[in-house]
């Protein structure tokens, strides 16, 4: 609706300042033709905004114009609550900031709305750990949000997955990202994208030096291309496996990741086919925590590689289990 629209174009200047009409009509999903046409309904209406056009133009309000608007809808106010729900103001040290935020939210929304939203923060409840995710290691954010939202650079001593020692690394950081309740800081080293596990980071120190980011180049960007290219890694082994259908559920939660597509399930067979892409023959031995509910039909390679990781198991607990019939139990004795 065009009385939405010029409500979100008014709220937009008075955050961002300038901004270039091309960036307004993507943000609202319109031809720039109509941005022109809505910033026109709005200096008719009294709202001193004017556009410059230009390499460095864009559209303004009049420098110190500010105008309190409050009309939001149903949907939004509950949009709001939802959003408060996510506990990510949480680790930010933001918890008491945001309750009274929404009080002050609360307090400017229509009456007729403000049921809703309450009932909103009491029945909507997002939860962003993993079922028995385990212990978590403590994170402090303070440092990175530090760098983050004073534009310095960071100097970090971070441990890799596998790794015993710590490296130490100079980034520059765009921001951070929680994804499924696990922190990464979004950074470049030497100009080229960087993902780091906040949980892994020992020390991080802010530098006076300010950060050093591509032109044009923004946090979401950088999240992108970094996600991509953890979830369309290129996998090098196709692998066909059977499931057994009392564990087809839990096989396809955890194995997720590597599947290549959907099983076809008519309902009816006590095995189900599945198709996984792995990057390494390696990663086949996470099949054997499904036991025999589980067997891999090709390739032979794979079908070789669990069959030696079994033995090796065998091998183990056989060995464990001789040295504890050498060395029976002391119990009775003083």
């Amino acid at each position: 609706m065009k009385s939405d629209r010029l409500l979100s174009i008014l709220l937009l200047l008075q955050t961002r300042g300038r901004v270039p009409a091309h960036e307004l009509a993507d943000r609202l999903e319109v031809s720039v033709r109509t941005i022109y046409r809505d910033v026109e309904a709005l200096s008719a209406a009294g709202v001193p905004v004017y556009a410059e056009r230009g390499r460095h133009g864009g559209i303004e309000l009049l420098a110190g114009f500010r105008t309190d608007v409050t009309g939001l809808t149903a949907d939004e106010s509950r949009a709001l609550f939802i959003l408060a729900a996510q506990g990510a103001h949480v680790a930010l040290g933001l918890d008491s900031a945001l309750g009274s935020a929404l009080r002050k939210v609360m307090a400017a929304l229509p009456a007729p709305h403000r049921p809703a939203a309450e009932a909103t923060s009491r029945r909507i409840l997002v939860d962003a750990t993993r079922w028995k995710g385990g212990p978590q290691r403590s994170v402090d954010l303070a440092a990175l949000q530090d760098a983050v939202f004073a534009d310095r650079r960071l100097r970090l001593r971070y441990r890799h997955s596998g790794e015993r020692e710590t490296r130490t690394y100079t980034v520059d950081p765009y921001g951070l990202v929680a994804k499924a309740g696990v922190w990464y800081l979004v950074a470049d080293r030497r100009g080229l994208p960087r993902l780091f596990r906040a949980d892994r980071v020992h020390t991080a120190a802010v530098l006076d030096d300010p950060v050093r980011h591509r032109p044009g180049v923004e946090l979401a960007d950088v999240w992108e291309a970094l996600r991509r290219q953890v979830e369309e890694r290129p996998g090098g082994i196709d692998v066909t496996v059977r499931v057994r259908r009392d564990r087809l559920d839990l096989f396809l939660r955890l194995m997720a990741p590597y599947l290549s597509q959907l099983p076809e399930d008519d309902g009816e067979n006590a095995w189900v086919t599945a198709r996984l892409s792995l990057g390494e023959i390696g990663e086949a031995r996470q099949l054997l925590q499904f036991s025999d509910r589980v067997e891999v039909l090709s390739p032979p390679e794979v079908r070789e590689e669990l069959a030696r990781a079994a033995a090796s198991v065998t091998d183990l607990y056989q060995r464990v289990s001789g040295r504890s019939s050498r060395n029976p139990s002391s119990d009775g004795l003083l």
